[in-house]
């Protein structure tokens, strides 16, 4: 298995607002008018997370496909919009619950770690990403919608968004 620093300098992987290191690999050529205005079909990313770099809380106005690749198992949590709290284990151990991919749907308020090492995946948005559809939350923001969340909300939320 390959080390995190390895994947990261292979694959031109940059650090990413929500944490992680990222890539976009491709963008359709083709767009789309949704209701947030003209976007691309699909993009797609690789995404590598680490313990000390993990996918803080943030929402998308698109689903976004995981899928797993290398590394350690990785966990999505999600906060949706009915106040449900979900963690989607991605792993290659689909045997005993992990899943290959997942599909985080649109309006999720959600973020992902990897307890040890590393985790890689490919992040595809449909319709395609936009920063403009991109929305980072502080702790104190969500603990005000989701305070019976607060254990993971203090794990992955920012106390102070980033610069």
């Amino acid at each position: 298995m390959k080390s995190a620093e390895t994947w990261i300098k292979e694959l031109n992987l940059a650090e990413h607002p929500e944490g992680g290191f990222y890539k976009r690999t491709e963008e359709s050529e083709l767009s789309i008018t949704s209701e947030h205005g003209q976007r691309s079909l699909y993009t797609s990313i690789y995404f590598l997370l680490t313990p000390a770099s993990p996918s803080h809380f943030h929402r998308l106005k698109s689903d976004e496909v995981w899928y797993y690749h290398d590394g350690q198992p990785l966990v999505v949590h999600c906060l949706f919009p009915d106040g449900r709290y979900e963690a989607i284990q991605l792993g290659k151990d689909v045997a005993n619950g992990q899943r290959l991919h997942y599909t985080v749907p649109r309006g999720t308020i959600f973020g992902s770690s990897v307890p040890v090492d590393y985790g890689l995946v490919s992040c595809v948005v449909a319709p395609g990403f936009d920063f403009r559809d991109f929305e980072l939350f502080t702790q104190a923001a969500l603990l005000k919608e989701y305070p019976q969340h607060q254990e993971i909300i203090k794990e992955l939320a920012y106390e102070r968004l980033p610069d």
